[in-house]
């Protein structure tokens, strides 16, 4: 029989250096790594599209936008350079529009673009404190509009069907 002769140090410092959980990392890794990006930017399209169409919601019974929401632009909102009965509108027209061609995956990129000025306008001159929730919906915006739609999209379709015309490279 032979006594250990390794200190506890040594012998917890060999266990972190297991090949074993190596191996396991790295094999997380790589499932990870699977993920399609395509899911991501699905879940960057509907996610932040669901939020601005239930604030667009508040802001209609059926085709017109309620006096509330006129009232609400006017007394806390307080947009500079655009008329409270104006920006009401427009606000629920881009809130129901952009989010149903965003969550479609048409016209993806533009929807997106569009939302994140909206949600730069929210942050910059209404709700400046909400800068964590603003960030994670200018986040999303910001994939679809570095990345696409991915292939979960009608522009993906529209992208296959027409791609031989103009030699368009391959997509994502």
């Amino acid at each position: 029989m032979t006594a250990d002769l390794t200190t506890p140090h040594q012998a917890s410092s060999s266990r972190t250096r297991d090949p074993g959980l190596v191996a396991i990392a790295l094999h997380l890794r790589d499932r990870l790594d699977a993920i399609p990006l395509s899911l991501l930017t699905l879940c960057a399209r509907v996610f932040p599209a669901a939020v601005f169409w239930q604030s667009g919601q508040t802001k209609v019974e059926g085709w017109h936008v309620t006096d509330g929401a006129v009232a609400l632009f006017r007394e806390e909102y307080r947009l500079p350079l655009v008329d409270p009965w104006l920006a009401a509108h427009l606000a629920a027209f881009a809130e129901h529009a952009f989010p149903v061609l965003l969550v479609l995956g048409l016209a993806s990129r533009l929807s997106a673009a569009a939302l994140l000025g909206m949600t730069l306008v929210i942050e910059v001159l209404v709700y400046p404190d909400a800068w964590p929730t603003h960030g994670v919906w200018a986040t999303c915006f910001l994939m679809v509009i570095a990345r696409g739609p991915g292939i979960l999209s009608i522009d993906a379709l529209i992208a296959r069907r027409y791609r031989h015309l103009r030699g368009w490279p391959a997509g994502r």
